[in-house]
């Protein structure tokens, strides 16, 4: 990881190395699960790719773009470029958060080298780990983008969670202009909005924007939690060691909460591979495969995992991955 490279006050600029044998095609799979383009949108240019994404930080609209020179031989580089609103000033830190936020959305602090030697000669997940190696789990921009994603697409499909979250975004976002000159790209991205603006909905908008009574709940009070500081996300993120019992414990306090959407919530949001994913159907589904048999339940799932703690999470990306499904 670079230092700061511009220091012009309406942004920030980072490069960021991926180590040699980097798989991009969870990071790519998890950032393009929208086709209509409304937050996210990826263009190409030869061998160069770069993802424009619309968020809003500190109650503004900003634009955050990451060009990626395409894999060869040698380790890609990832250029990144974080534009706040013109006239939004100088903030302090902000090539810090930038830093830190691309290395979790990396998964850069992923110890998969260790997990692969250790597990490489695993009678059944070994051939998996050598098919998909250099396998990191990618992380949302912000651990509170992962959590209001993970109680978005409680006990549904993904697709109708890619448009669930499409209209929080039309109803609560602010759109950010983009200046890429690309011709297929769009004149805007709209940002996904934060715990304020959220909160700012009222329950009958959640609920015009497609949320079922339990899950409009459960977001009001989520936000509120972030904005009373009950539920401290980013300061908890810039902790030197996560508080992974605390999360939980606060976290399984609150109506809607449960097992699974806190242990998704860790992975995206942090980068936690030690959440037990067990209850996750996708998971079952593929440990099913990779083991032969007809089906494994939520039980099964658990016990199987229990030998590949503290990476319990990292073999469910595996088993996601190798279901092709890297929209998780």
């Amino acid at each position: 990881m670079s230092g700061r490279r511009g220091g012009h006050s309406h942004g920030a600029e980072q490069q960021l190395t991926l180590p040699a044998g980097y798989r991009m095609n969870e990071f790519w799979g998890f950032h393009r699960r929208d086709a209509q383009r409304l937050s996210e949108c990826d263009l190409q240019d030869g061998d160069t790719i770069r993802m424009h994404k619309g968020l809003m930080w500190k109650g503004l609209p900003t634009l955050l773009t990451l060009e990626l020179r395409q894999h060869c031989e040698e380790a890609a580089v990832v250029q990144a470029r974080w534009r706040l609103p013109a006239g939004a000033g100088a903030i302090a830190g902000m090539d810090d958060v930038l830093a830190a936020m691309l290395r979790r959305m990396f998964g850069l602090s992923q110890d998969v080298g260790e997990f692969e030697r250790r597990f490489g000669r695993h009678a059944r997940l070994g051939p998996l780990l050598a098919r998909q190696r250099g396998l990191h789990v990618p992380a949302a921009c912000t651990p509170w983008e992962a959590l209001s994603w993970a109680v978005t697409g409680q006990q549904i499909s993904v697709a109708a969670a890619v448009s669930l979250r499409r209209r929080l975004i039309a109803a609560a976002g602010q759109p950010v202009a983009l200046h890429d000159g690309h011709a297929d790209a769009p004149q805007q991205l709209w940002c996904m909005p934060e715990a304020a603006q959220l909160a700012q909905l009222g329950e009958e908008d959640l609920r015009a924007a497609g949320f079922s009574r339990s899950k409009t709940h459960t977001l009001r009070l989520l936000a509120q939690a972030v904005q009373s500081g009950e539920l401290p996300l980013d300061d908890w993120a810039a902790l030197p060691e996560l508080p992974v019992a605390e999360i939980r414990e606060r976290l399984l306090a609150l109506k809607g909460i449960g097992p699974w959407t806190v242990n998704y919530m860790l992975l995206r949001g942090y980068g936690h591979l030690d959440g037990p994913l067990h209850g996750d159907v996708a998971v079952r589904r593929a440990l099913a495969l990779l083991l032969k048999t007809d089906a494994m339940d939520a039980a099964q799932t658990e016990l199987w995992l229990r030998d590949f703690a503290p990476w319990r999470a990292l073999v469910a990306a595996h088993l996601w991955a190798s279901l092709s499904s890297t929209a998780f």
